[in-house]
């Protein structure tokens, strides 16, 4: 029995069972049987999936599932090989680990470090190096010959004779070792050019063996085999650096060993076309290659390989299925332009570039923009070997305003800049859902034309800035009238990937608040949706979008529009909804304001002082469910929601809300108007004239509709 090392009391090795979790272990084991649940252990990371991280302790890997991270998988800051600190939960019968989250990841915050060796069987301090050294002197000084007496003449005689002999004897030595050195330097010499000329042999048998696509790698494990491709990313682990590599037909992960930690084929850089021989195996389920020989490939022999992926790349990003999900004559008219997207973002992902969605965080952009991520990423896991991979090349950034303004685009550049120089990450193309498409937006959009990172607009709103994306779709700009950019984004998902339209059939039919089309209905209906559901639905996400808005909230909107018994989630949320967007249409309605001129009624709220500002509803929702609750439907009726310093409009057919605006701007001189956000959006002014430009908006208003 010893004592613990923390506290000193009687403990079986030298922590007691209380003072364990303050301490963390080093594995010496095997096998996962030997592990010791509850203790922490420091690990490295040796992979992601979509349900957690995958943790080798020693030559045991455990997972810590999603659940057990106190944040969202796709924020932590851990790549492969990262060293880590993990809890070990339980270990199962059939050998897997479950493993739990560490507060402390550094090591200095562990009071000390254990060796958990089974074969000693209980925990032990690490072996001392300064003491091994320490002994490793004494040893030294112990055998040191103490000081000789002095010699006697005859002694001396005798010495000098026997150093005689020694000299001669020495001489003797000398000529045996340079022999001996001359028969090793022999040996070592051959060695080398037998070495030589097999590693040349190795290449000319490599160099004779035929190109094996990618794709078809699952049916030659075991086999040594040659590929030809362009390097589309460079990790390095702990262990192997990993290249991956991609061919006309797919990429495989690639490991190549020149010692732990340690960068192989260091010259290798992304982008470049390479030929690559190895042995393929298998790595936790996944066809992976060992490297044994990697070259650039240059000249014709590198065209071959660009052009022979150039004609694939085009062919796959082709949309299969190029149909609508119902026919909608407003979707048709812009049905081209829906190809033409849906064949960006699949090349997108054939190329190994991310798909950055940026939406709204509003129930149109929330449906577009999760029907989007939902038909994306089946497709970049079909595409891309390793794990967690669907958090690297697809990310969805909800927006808090439709303009896609410089500080939004300064963001997404700097991410993007960013990713390049740490990982060589190929610049993403940027998906910009019911945002975008207005002329406040031309600036953001061009300072990712500046670094080349293409560009696709979604919107279905009015649209002036027709050019300023590399894709736009939208029906006005068409000349059609303005859709739900909810049902574009999900007639673009269908297109995008048609193995998934039965999950996206629903979606559309949550896209309206009023006047549910007969087709989007049926389709939702068929798809096994009450609309009792899909209003549910509707509300929830709505709720939901509004908190944390700066969040993708990808595990509770899949959840809500997609999971198993979604309805009794999404029922408790629709009744929260409910409840709060009642709570606040009665504190708004005894104070609006009515105006009558030139016929038209006017209805004024001061948001500013009659609601609860930064609690939900959202402006916006609160406006169009007052004016809808409150409109005359025998008089043209307005209503506007005033703020300090800016304003809504909302009225049940469109008004020219950028028109109205730059009236309003020159008969208020010096009041700072801007109309903002195109026909469909707000004006924004001093809050110094906040009077004079609601007076002038009344007055131009009435006189659009009068």
């Amino acid at each position: 029995m010893g004592t613990c090392v923390i506290c000193g009391s009687p403990a079986d090795g030298d922590v007691c069972s209380t003072h364990e979790e303050d301490v963390f272990f080093e594995f010496r084991g095997t096998r996962s049987n030997q592990l010791t649940p509850d203790r922490y252990y420091r690990g490295s990371v040796d992979g992601f999936a979509e349900f957690g991280v995958f943790v080798d302790i020693g030559p045991v890997t455990g997972l810590l599932h999603r659940s057990e991270i106190p944040k969202r998988l796709d924020s932590l800051d851990w790549d492969s090989g990262d060293e880590v600190f993990v809890q070990v939960l339980e270990v199962h019968d059939n050998g897997n680990v479950d493993l739990g989250w560490s507060l402390r990841q550094i090591e200095r915050e562990f009071r000390g470090r254990l060796i958990d060796d089974p074969e000693i069987g209980k925990p032990v301090l690490p072996e001392n190096d300064s003491e091994e050294e320490a002994e490793a002197e004494t040893s030294d000084s112990d055998t040191e010959s103490e000081p000789e007496p002095e010699a006697t003449p005859e002694a001396a005689s005798a010495l000098e004779a026997t150093q005689v002999e020694g000299s001669e004897a020495d001489t003797t030595q000398e000529a045996d070792a340079t022999a001996e050195e001359a028969k090793e330097e022999a040996t070592e010499e051959a060695e080398t050019t037998e070495a030589t000329e097999t590693t040349e042999d190795d290449r000319e048998a490599s160099a004779e063996l035929e190109r094996h696509q990618i794709g078809a790698l699952d049916s030659a494990l075991d086999a040594t085999v040659a590929i030809e491709g362009t390097v589309a990313n460079i990790r390095q682990t702990a262990g192997p650096t990993v290249f991956e590599i991609e061919d006309e037909t797919g990429s495989v992960d690639c490991a190549a060993f020149e010692e732990a930690g340690v960068r192989a084929y260091p010259d290798i850089e992304t982008d470049d076309v390479v030929r690559l021989v190895g042995v393929v195996e298998t790595h936790r389920g996944e066809v992976q290659v060992e490297t044994e020989d990697l070259t650039v490939l240059e000249d014709e022999a590198a065209a071959a390989v660009r052009e022979r992926r150039e004609n694939a790349v085009t062919e796959r990003s082709e949309p299969p299925v190029t149909s609508l999900f119902v026919p909608d004559p407003s979707v048709e008219a812009v049905r081209e332009d829906l190809v033409e997207a849906a064949t960006a973002i699949r090349r997108a992902v054939i190329e190994s570039r991310p798909v950055i969605i940026r939406h709204t965080a509003t129930l149109e952009g929330y449906v577009g923009g999760a029907a989007l991520e939902r038909a994306i990423l089946p497709l970049i896991r079909e595409e891309h070997a390793e794990s967690g991979a669907e958090y690297e090349f697809v990310d969805r950034r909800p927006l808090d305003d439709p303009i896609y303004d410089v500080e939004a685009a300064t963001s997404d550049v700097t991410n993007m800049l960013e990713a390049a120089d740490r990982n060589d990450e190929a610049h993403p193309l940027f998906v910009l859902v019911d945002a975008g498409s207005t002329i406040e937006s031309v600036d953001g959009l061009s300072m990712l034309s500046i670094y080349d990172a293409e560009s696709v607009v979604v919107d279905g709103g009015y649209a002036d800035a027709t050019d300023a994306a590399d894709t736009l779709v939208s029906p006005t700009a068409e000349g059609g009238s303005p859709v739900s950019t909810g049902v574009l984004g999900s007639h673009l998902a269908a297109l995008v990937n048609d193995e998934v339209r039965d999950d996206l059939a629903h979606l559309p039919a949550t896209s309206f608040w009023t006047e549910l089309p007969e087709q989007y209905a049926d389709l939702a209906t068929e798809a096994g949706y009450e609309l009792s559901t899909i209003e549910d639905i509707r509300n929830a996400v709505a709720l939901e979008a509004f908190y944390q808005s700066y969040e993708d909230k990808r595990e509770l909107i899949e959840d809500l529009f997609w999971e198993d018994g979604n309805a009794s989630l999404a029922a408790p949320l629709s009744e929260q909804f409910e409840t709060k967007l009642q709570t606040e249409l009665d504190t708004a309605r005894p104070h609006l304001e009515q105006k009558e001129v030139n016929g038209v009624r006017i209805d004024v709220l001061d948001v500013a002082a009659y609601t609860h500002r930064y609690d939900f509803p959202p402006t916006e929702l609160l406006l169009a469910e007052l004016h809808r609750r409150t409109e005359d439907e025998d008089a043209a009726t307005v209503t506007i929601a005033l703020d300090e310093d800016e304003l809504f409009l909302e009225r049940s057919t469109a008004l020219d809300v950028s028109a109205i605006g730059d009236a309003v701007a020159d008969r208020v001189d010096g009041g700072g108007v801007t109309p903002k956000g195109g026909r469909d959006g707000r004006i924004e002014f001093l809050s110094g004239r906040r009077e004079e430009v609601l007076e002038a908006v009344i007055e131009e208003v009435s006189a659009w509709l009068g």
